[in-house]
């Protein structure tokens, strides 16, 4: 039986949560999680508007079930976990700038928020729980990635509280997802189709870059291999963002759009040089395959098919570019997906 197939089997007929369920990231994981037959999936976010367009576009679906709650309150999530399965932990303000300018509010959400989905996850006996990360974790210079960090600790710790008996929690750490909401690629589409120039806030800023599809698999699998207090991450390759900007460019001379100007703006508050996936302490627990990194707890003589990394470079600036067809190939099919 292939991984997919044993994935399939896993999560059959359970009954699963997504908070920030109507997100972009959160909305492809239920999209992914209704193709491996799940008994129930509930969605549960705080944006009304959002939730009312998600159950126009999946009415009928008689397997879909939308609370609307803040992760901010214990009582919604305790009631929003109860007879649950598996969680996927999405919901978190992820916007940089914003959460720079809002440091509590980043706090209340990424930490106490997650505190939160722990406490009612043990209460109410779920299986297992995944939580959604971000590079940004790894020595963070910004509220984000640092409440982040903070998350990611509380997840790992919590396989270890003793009222746990039943709970096993493990986290995914993401790159930039190409298309999700704040992402710079589609900024750049809209910059580009509206005639503007693109605001670059350093052309030689590189960042690690995965899709959306790949980052629902990447969650989908995770919460299959959990044991307990690992941290996934998927293999990804990386940008700079001049080498976006000339991609941009040279698709609008494809399309006979106006060619774009390219503005340098600065960097934002907090806003790193580079990206890295690991803190230096957790190379001697790394494990790979051909798709994924794992971060374990503890070093082990073994864990499912995963070998000890070889993985000599961390850095957003010292890994494979993602090269200019490849980049153009994605602006195609984003801008495909937009028309339709």
């Amino acid at each position: 039986m292939n991984h997919r197939s044993r994935i399939k089997t896993f999560l059959k007929n359970k009954n699963i949560l997504v908070t920030g369920g109507t997100g972009s990231i959160g909305g492809q994981i239920v999209s992914a999680l209704l193709e491996y037959e799940p008994k129930k999936i509930v969605v549960f976010n705080k944006d009304d508007s959002k939730q009312f367009l998600m159950k126009e576009k999946y009415r009928p679906n008689p397997k879909l079930f939308f609370i609307l709650g803040d992760i901010r309150d214990y009582s919604a999530i305790e009631y929003a976990t109860r007879n649950i399965d598996l969680v996927f932990h999405v919901a978190a303000l992820k916007q940089v700038p914003v959460c720079e300018d809002h440091p509590f509010e980043a706090v209340k959400t990424n930490i106490i928020g997650s505190e939160n989905v722990i406490r009612a996850c043990i209460k109410n006996k779920v299986k297992k729980v995944v939580n959604v990360s971000t590079d940004k974790a790894v020595n963070p210079t910004n509220t984000m990635g640092a409440t982040k960090l903070i998350s990611e600790k509380l997840f790992s710790n919590a396989n270890n509280q003793l009222n746990n008996k039943d709970t096993v929690f493990c986290s995914v750490r993401f790159g930039n997802v190409i298309n999700s909401r704040g992402s710079v690629i589609p900024l750049f589409m809209k910059q580009a189709k509206e005639g503007k120039p693109l605001t670059v806030t350093d052309p030689e800023m590189t960042r690690f870059f995965m899709s959306i599809s790949e980052a629902a698999e990447l969650t989908l699998k995770s919460i299959y291999y959990a044991k307990g207090g690992e941290t996934f991450i998927f293999k990804m390759k990386a940008l700079k963002l001049h080498q976006l900007t000339e991609a941009i460019q040279s698709f609008c001379q494809q399309k006979k759009l106006p060619l774009p100007d390219v503005i340098e703006i600065g960097s934002r508050p907090g806003e790193k040089k580079y990206e890295e996936l690991l803190h230096a302490h957790e190379t001697e627990r790394l494990y790979e395959d051909d798709e994924l990194f794992v971060i374990l707890p503890e070093v082990l003589p073994s864990y499912h098919h995963f070998k000890p990394s070889s993985q000599l470079s961390n850095r957003s600036d010292h890994v494979p570019s993602i090269n200019k067809s490849e980049i153009i190939h994605i602006l195609e099919q984003l801008d495909g997906e937009n028309d339709g």
